[in-house]
């Protein structure tokens, strides 16, 4: 009878399959690296784009602060402009306020009242003069009240004074001037203007 051995046979099988293992390890061991690999690559895109995005976003912003700025300067320079056009405008409708003022005083002033003394404070009058009897003074001060230029007229002293060989009555009186007359006045010009 013939005998076969087969241990060679088993031992070269065994190698194959070690060598199908190591190989399959290989391929696994590759195929493994190439998917860290390629999410390596994906992330470090991922993160690249977004970089590139939250710059754009950083100088997007910067540009912003700098146009927020210039509108704050640009908003500034409107302020100051209006607020010379305001000085301007009420100094243009104050410039015949003395002549006004002037005019009501002589219209208003009764007679028997002599004016010795006339104070302009912002809006308010001093006055002090001579009366011939308080009733005069009374007078006076219902004249300034009714009167578009005057407002609030308020007694601060009355006194008895020898004037050459007069009994007077001397007195101190304080007014206030009426500008928002002349304010609304101003401003319907300037509408009236715009319009045309």
């Amino acid at each position: 009878m013939i005998r076969i051995n087969l241990l060679p046979h088993r031992e070269q099988k065994r190698q194959a399959r070690q060598h199908r293992y190591l190989a399959l390890l290989g391929i696994v061991f590759l195929s493994a690296a190439g998917v860290v690999a390629a999410g390596s690559f994906v992330l470090s895109t991922r993160v690249d784009t977004q970089n590139e995005r939250n710059q754009f976003l950083t100088d997007e912003n910067a540009k912003l602060d700098r146009e927020i700025a210039e509108i704050e300067r640009l908003k500034a320079e409107k302020d100051a402009l209006l607020a010379r056009k305001q000085v301007v405008e009420r100094l243009q409708s104050n410039r015949s306020e003395s002549v006004k003022i002037v005019d009501q005083l002589v219209r208003q002033t009764p007679e028997g009242v002599y004016l010795k003394d006339i104070v302009q404070t912002d809006d308010k009058l001093a006055l002090t003069g001579y009366a011939q009897s308080n009733a005069r003074v009374s007078t006076l001060m219902r004249n300034l009240n009714d009167s578009e230029v005057f407002e609030q007229p308020l007694l601060i002293e009355v006194k008895a004074a020898q004037v050459g060989n007069q009994r007077l009555a001397e007195f101190n009186l304080n007014i206030k001037i009426t500008r928002a007359a002349a304010a609304d006045s101003a401003a319907d010009k300037n509408k009236e203007g715009e319009a045309k």
